[in-house]
């Protein structure tokens, strides 16, 4: 098969990932779980190479040697989009390709809760979506964008590595911008970003110290902003961020992430009963009690406040996947190896 062939019947398989590696049949990501597409058919160096480099242009193959990894969007002859990443590994080449959604994800589709609806509809704030990799940020971000896009008149500039979903004019105007092909690094784009009139500004990734600090300082500054970390809670979001600035710096960073930040989703995709995947949260609204704890460095007991401040908008983890499990959506199993304290299963109570 060719690597077309291959991304056509990933779509059709409702695949979330491709993977080529040399001496190992292509695979297909579905429901988390990695199945061959031709086990017989084991891909050589030059299979790969063949592969990779037919969906390369001249620039990014140079690109790719020289930095010998890649990152960018490629649309397939049936208008599927895919997020790939091109690597060497054992001085072979690899790919690895994201199947993007063709339909715009809504909040309701993602069974969002009423305060995220909140959220969307401030002025000025960080919201910051959490995970592991794989576990639907992107579209959890693009729902949101989607959202202000349908229902706010505003000014929305998105910083992406590679842009995955296009978005369409509607009540707002997005100017969607790619690094490598629109500007040279995120924080380069963040630096520029108040001379393009934005009200809300989404950033793909707080990859670095430069991004995270520019991200934190436009919040600052009266503007919606949007972004995504690789982090597993939202109290490690907070530690995670603090931490990557030099230790004379991060008691003015606690004081800025206390009167910045609005809210953090922290989600991880767990298999449905019916098949499938859906999306279990942890919430964390910046109330006072919230902000107080970054200020003071007691970010342990920030766990705890989630726990007991249900009528904020808050859940816990563990909250959520017992409230999936109780609806039958998920089994107990699946709940249980995701909590945190699985032997609450049966104790835990909903208020």
């Amino acid at each position: 098969m060719t690597i077309k062939e291959i991304f056509k019947l990933a779509v059709q398989k409702n695949a979330s990932d491709v993977h080529l590696v040399v001496d190992a049949a292509a695979l297909l990501r579905i429901d988390g779980q990695l199945v061959d597409v031709e086990p017989k058919k084991i891909l050589s160096k030059k299979d790969i190479e063949q592969m990779v480099f037919s969906i390369l242009s001249e620039e990014q193959k140079k690109r790719f040697i020289d930095d010998k990894e890649l990152d960018f969007g490629y649309e397939n002859e049936d208008e599927t989009r895919f997020r790939v990443n091109v690597l060497y590994e054992r001085g072979n080449m690899s790919l690895v390709a994201r199947v993007i959604s063709d339909e715009m994800p809504t909040l309701e589709d993602l069974a969002m809760p009423k305060v995220v609806y909140d959220l969307v509809n401030l002025q000025q704030g960080l919201i910051l979506v959490t995970g592991p990799t794989g576990c639907g940020k992107s579209t959890t971000l693009a729902a949101m964008i989607n959202h202000i896009n349908k229902n706010r008149s505003c000014s929305i500039v998105t910083l992406e590595d590679p842009i995955e979903f296009m978005f369409k004019h509607d009540k707002s105007i997005i100017i969607q911008r790619q690094l490598g092909a629109d500007m040279i690094s995120f924080g380069h784009g963040l630096k520029h970003v108040l001379r393009q009139d934005p009200n809300v500004i989404m950033v793909g990734e707080m990859r670095d110290l430069e991004t995270i600090g520019a991200t934190i300082t436009l919040a600052e500054t009266g503007h919606l902003v949007l972004a995504t970390l690789h982090t597993y809670s939202a109290a490690q979001t907070i530690d995670r961020i603090i931490d990557i600035f030099p230790p004379h710096q991060q008691n003015q960073v606690r004081m800025q992430l206390s009167m910045t930040l609005a809210a953090v989703i922290s989600q991880r995709l767990v298999l449905k009963i019916k098949g499938g995947r859906l999306a279990a949260r942890e919430i964390l609204v910046n109330t006072p009690a919230v902000s107080n704890l970054i200020r003071e460095n007691k970010i342990a007991q920030i766990k705890t406040v989630i726990e007991t401040s249900s009528k904020d908008g808050m859940v816990s983890l563990d909250h959520d996947l017992k409230k999936l499990y109780d609806e039958k959506i998920i089994s107990k199993e699946t709940a249980q190896a995701h909590m945190n304290n699985p032997e609450l299963l049966e104790k835990f109570r909903i208020i």
